[in-house]
């Protein structure tokens, strides 16, 4: 393709969505390349009910759905396909959907991160009827009802002791009689009356057909299986950023894969790349948050290409 954009958005969810609005509406003509799996998390995600502006609360594919309707209100184009190769090696940047060529001045990674799941048929086919992937998002929905987290990490004990506001129990499963999280974070859990600790085991199968009902758990040093009532089962087994396209190009943290940007800023190490949403946050991970840096990458896009146009309308004229 000859036509050189302003600015190419990789990602379709809270974070990509913002970020098409706000270069749309600063007449930026951006391209959304976003996924086939266009949304994020939230399409995984029933009633959403923290967001500011949905009083009544609103399904996740709803509200993404509307995002994306804005955008487009204001002159956002859509390829709805995954990005397959990129090139920052120069500007204007390239970017590939299979053999189809994109280039831009600007591009903005908001390909989000991904929640580890286990792998059950019945965790799939539960997903917004009681499995929930995060406790800040859907802990209110489970008041006075007993609830099951699995995991063993720092994240898991959090989640775990975060539900208990409400929950009026929580069992905590984890394959091993030692956990992962810090120290402090599993004398906090023990203190915690409503937490029960089911250690040796794993989940073999979520119960229920409509909703949740309870889970199935094996131990791994008996073999003997137990199911627990529950109402939620809350995975927290941690999240992978969706940055492997990237990683040759962009600085990342080793361990984790996510991508580093600038302190106050969404830029990247290389100048006109700008990462906004899950794909750069492992601490907060909210839609509202995704949004907010959707709308800093926006901005930051805006002003480095302006500068770019000032530094180049600034230069020597050849004679």
């Amino acid at each position: 393709m000859d036509e050189t954009r302003d600015v190419i958005i990789i990602g379709g969810g809270p974070a990509g969505y913002t970020a098409a609005l706000y270069a749309a509406r600063a007449n930026m003509q951006p391209l959304v390349i976003e996924g086939f799996n266009w949304g994020g998390q939230l399409m995984i995600t029933s009633d959403v009910e923290n967001y500011p502006g949905y009083p009544d609360g609103e399904l996740g594919p709803t509200m993404m759905q509307d995002f994306r309707r804005q955008a487009e209100r204001f002159g956002a184009e859509f390829v709805t396909d995954d990005v397959t190769r990129v090139d920052f090696s120069e500007r204007p940047f390239r970017v590939w959907v299979d053999r189809d060529e994109y280039r831009a001045e600007t591009v903005i990674v908001a390909t989000g991160a991904s929640a580890r799941q286990l792998g059950l048929e019945s965790e799939q086919r539960l997903q917004g009827r009681g499995v929930s992937y995060c406790a800040t998002c859907d802990a209110a929905f489970f008041r006075d009802k007993v609830v099951t987290v699995v995991g063993g990490g720092d994240s898991a004990l959090e989640e775990a002791l975060f539900i208990t506001r409400f929950a009026s129990a929580v069992h905590v499963v984890h394959r091993r009689q030692e956990f992962r999280a810090s120290p402090i974070m599993v004398d906090r859990a023990r203190q915690n009356e409503k937490i029960e600790f089911v250690l040796d085991s794993v989940v073999e199968e979520v119960l229920g057909d409509a909703k949740v009902t309870g889970v199935r758990v094996r131990n791994v040093v008996t073999g003997d299986t137990t199911e627990l009532p529950t109402d939620g089962f809350f995975v927290a087994i941690g999240h992978d950023p969706n940055t492997a396209l990237f990683l040759d190009w962009l600085d990342h943290e080793e361990e984790s894969g996510y991508l580093v940007t600038e302190p106050r800023s969404t830029a990247t190490n290389v100048p006109g790349v700008f990462a906004a949403g899950d794909v750069q946050d492992h601490t907060y991970r909210q839609a509202i948050t995704a949004a907010g840096s959707g709308c800093m990458a926006a901005l930051d896009a805006e002003r480095f290409l302006s500068e770019q146009r000032h530094v180049a309308a600034s230069a020597p004229q050849p004679v």
